[in-house]
């Protein structure tokens, strides 16, 4: 007689891991998608960070089918998922965003993928706008990439600036990092790197473990195939001066830690005088709000530089030398050539 349940252990297991935060409402629209995933052996998992919605008392009434793991405050983003998994078993973890709706076939297309090479540690999928399917999402479009100073886009996604999905990037790529908002990783491999960076709290913590993973020996790609939608800015929008503090504070973060000392002793610098232009930018143009908030950024940075404590060796490497990197400077092109799609980019990065 056909067993089932052992034909679907012979699958790795996958632990889909939504990290919650009053978002009673996205779980409403978009889990059902998630339950309906025809990947064998997988789990759903709720990690709730300490909401004062109804978000647990809606998902033990409609969803008895999804674990629920209860946080005792609010970790944010990056410690929120390391407290999650210390309580999760699996061969694959998939953090997905509590807005993603997914689509047939995704989590088998990037475990496919995964299982292909045992060097690559983290993929993402195709990630599209909820609001317009026929265009990328920003957070992390079709692969993050990393320009020379430490900017990042993707393809797809240069700053603000969107493009039409004409499947253009719908082959299997190498990366610099895969978006967090549904990030595939094996499991071994986040316990490896002690997951996240707690004190990133939230944006650009994946793109800190990318680099590190890149910086041990590991491969990101992007599973083109694999497709879902994301709303984005469900929690932060772009303008709140909040998410512009953190995007200014952990992206210089994470160049002092993963630059080269070479690097760092002419990239910083030049970085914190392109975030002071911005700033003044902003100012002038009547955003106190966005000026403030670089200016508190670059305060903290100088606490994180004297109080932080390194928890990891990891081999030095020159951005250069790593996958998904331009190497020509992203500002420059952008602001001075007017190239705004990432194909017109790439056509100088020998």
């Amino acid at each position: 007689m056909f067993n089932l349940k052992k034909f679907e252990l012979s699958f790795p297991s996958v632990a889909i891991v939504i990290l919650n935060f009053n978002g009673r409402n996205y779980l409403e629209q978009f889990l059902p998608s998630v339950l309906a995933s025809t990947y064998a052996n997988k789990k759903i998992i709720v990690a709730d960070n300490s909401s004062v919605d109804d978000s647990i008392a809606f998902l033990e009434k409609n969803f008895t089918d999804v674990e629920i793991i209860l946080l005792k405050k609010n970790f944010g983003f990056a410690g929120g998922y390391n407290e999650a998994l210390k309580n999760v078993k699996a061969d694959y973890y998939i953090l997905l965003n509590s807005d993603v709706e997914v689509t047939a076939n995704w989590i088998e297309d990037l475990i496919t993928l995964m299982e292909s090479d045992n060097q690559i540690a983290a993929c993402q999928p195709k990630i599209l706008s909820y609001t317009n399917k026929k265009l990328f999402e920003h957070a992390g479009a079709c692969g993050g990439w990393v320009d020379t100073l430490g900017y990042m886009f993707a393809r797809g996604r240069i700053f603000d600036v969107c493009e039409n999905d004409n499947g253009q990037y719908n082959n299997t790529s190498k990366i610099f990092w895969a978006t967090g908002a549904a990030l595939c990783i094996k499991a071994e491999k986040f316990n490896e790197m002690l997951g996240f960076d707690a004190y990133l709290f939230a944006h650009m913590e994946e793109i800190d473990l990318c680099w590190r993973l890149q910086r041990k020996g590991y491969k990101i790609y992007c599973c083109s195939s694999s497709v879902v939608y994301h709303v984005g800015g469900g929690t932060l929008h772009k303008t709140n001066s909040r998410k512009t503090y953190l995007n200014f504070r952990n992206n210089l973060i994470i160049l002092f830690k993963n630059f080269s000392f070479a690097e760092t002793l002419w990239k910083i610098p030049l970085r914190i005088l392109m975030d002071w232009l911005f700033a003044f930018k902003s100012l002038l143009q009547g955003d106190a709000p966005s000026f403030l908030a670089i200016i508190k950024a670059h305060g903290s940075v100088i606490k994180w530089i004297f109080t932080h404590k390194k928890s990891q060796r990891l081999p030095s490497i020159k951005l250069n030398k790593l996958q998904g990197v331009y190497k020509g400077s992203l500002v420059w092109d952008y602001f001075i050539k007017k190239k705004r799609v990432f194909s017109e980019i790439m056509q100088s990065n020998k």
